[in-house]
């Protein structure tokens, strides 16, 4: 009896259950779809910690050992020195592997992979099909692709973003630097045609307040900027390139003031202050590099306000770089500029003043059509303009002959805060040219200012064979004095 009442217990369980599965198939995904837990999340949630994380990896993040902007960058292009932990971050020319590997993953993982998402998302047919939306993924892909081709050199570009793909590239291979450039070039026209003033409205853009009109502007001055990069490479494409885009404003509008520029207003909420804030405001561990404070008091420039703090007798004095902690100790210098530690400061990415800089420079180099005196002026005249300063009328006399040098000596002062900007540009093209180094001072990487980061050490256990190509790619072996693509 026991055994026939379990089989028929059985057999009742198994019909109950077919048929709750039948009648239920219909309203199954209904009744156990959570609505907290979306499948897919929308553009607008992906866009602002992609951004906010590209941003604070190239201005400055706040962790420690992973600033290569402050701690590396600054003091390289010696706008700032350190007078303290010097053999440890950055100033001698040594620094922590950290510094790589956090901005190595952090903007593939956080930036990169979440804008390939909002670019799938929003492709045509996709869940939230929006052309403005594939438009800014694509400028901030170029962007933050640019930034990491600039400091690494070759790096996983075609290949880089296939971890979710059909068919998925867990490995992905390297591309040269001249690859890279051609794709960002590709990309930026692609975005500028996508990008449509008066079309859908996009959410979650915290770096335009979703202006369209200002996104095509950054695509474009960012193409000017990749395109100038590479002229002394590829003069003909890039010339043709830069006379396309300042031929047709209507159509390839690029930053015409100040208030157009990219840079993250930033609000004194923990998550969203400037992180030049959240370090200089609590630690005293940099002074303002002699280099720079010598230039200007050489010029009666005016920025020195900005750009630093004066002594107790109102005067300024700068910190040589490379010093050890000792020697370092023994100088009464100037800290950084009280609008640096402003928890509200913007954060800068592409501002009008280097735009113009930037035409000074084609225009000298006869890359496009223009008076490089006449574009330099203008130039210098916006970076004091942008600190709220008036350019001193006979200031052009100060600097003497308009040459390359001038050029790009007044780029390095104008770009005061934007260490990595600074860098690259003096790696390319040599300028400004920097003191010889103190007595006192001590330096790694043999002495020579690096000319890139090494690549992260994840890289060698996990894509090694792929690496490698990279390192041949490279031309030269993966250390801090192996010059990139560019180099003029």
């Amino acid at each position: 009896m026991k055994k026939t009442y379990q089989k028929f217990l059985s057999a009742l369980i198994a019909f109950m259950a077919v048929w709750t599965i039948q009648s239920c198939t219909g309203e199954f995904e209904e009744l156990n779809t959570d609505p907290n837990n979306p499948v897919e999340i929308a553009p607008a949630l992906l866009l602002p910690n992609a951004i906010q994380t590209v941003v604070d990896r190239y201005w400055g993040h706040s962790t420690r050992y992973e600033r290569l902007n402050i701690d590396a960058a600054m003091c390289w292009v010696q706008h700032l020195s350190r007078n303290i932990y010097i053999n440890a971050e950055g100033d001698s020319y040594e620094i922590p592997l950290t510094i790589s590997s956090g901005t190595w993953n952090k903007i593939f993982t956080e930036s990169l992979v979440n804008f390939e998402r909002v670019e799938t998302l929003a492709a045509p047919g996709a869940p939230y099909a929006n052309s403005n939306y594939v438009g800014v993924a694509l400028v901030m892909k170029a962007f933050a692709f640019s930034y990491l081709t600039d400091v690494f050199g070759p790096i996983p570009y075609s290949e880089a973003l296939k971890g979710t793909a059909e068919n998925s590239i867990n490995s992905p291979k390297y591309d040269s630097m001249e690859e890279i450039y051609a794709g960002l070039l590709a990309d930026l026209e692609e975005a500028n045609t996508l990008l449509t003033v008066g079309g859908p409205a996009i959410s979650g853009d915290i770096l335009f307040g979703g202006n369209i009109l200002k996104w095509k502007m950054f695509a474009n001055s960012l193409t000017l900027r990749i395109a100038n990069r590479q002229a002394a490479k590829k003069s003909t494409e890039s010339r043709a390139i830069m006379a396309k885009i300042l031929a047709d404003p209507a159509k390839y509008p690029v930053f015409t003031k100040q208030s157009e520029s990219a840079q993250l207003q930033h609000f004194d909420v923990i998550g969203s202050r400037n992180k030049m804030f959240d370090v200089f405001s609590t630690r005293s561990d940099w002074n303002v590099s002699s280099t720079l404070i010598d230039k200007l008091l050489a010029l009666d420039d005016d920025r020195i306000k900005v750009y630093a703090q004066p002594l107790a007798d109102g005067s300024y004095a700068g910190l040589p770089n490379g010093l050890t902690d000792a020697a370092a100790g023994t100088f009464n210098a100037s800290r950084i500029g009280t609008k640096y530690l402003s928890p509200i400061a913007p954060s800068l990415l592409l501002t009008y003043t280097e735009l113009l800089f930037i035409k000074a420079e084609a225009a000298f180099d006869g890359d496009i059509a223009g008076d490089p005196s006449a574009l330099l002026k203008e130039a210098i005249s916006a970076s004091f303009s942008e600190h709220g300063l008036s350019m001193p009328a006979d200031y052009m006399s100060r600097i003497g002959a308009v040459s390359k040098e001038a050029i790009m000596t007044q780029k390095w002062l104008a770009l005061f805060g934007q260490g990595v900007e600074a860098w690259v540009e003096f790696r390319r093209t040599g300028y400004p040219v920097m003191p010889p180094p103190h007595p006192s001072a001590v330096f790694s990487n043999d002495g020579v200012l690096p000319t890139r980061i090494e690549y992260p050490t994840s890289e060698y256990s996990l894509n090694l064979t792929n690496l490698s190509e990279g390192v041949s790619k490279l031309g030269g072996p993966d250390n801090m004095r192996t010059p990139l693509w560019w180099v003029e």
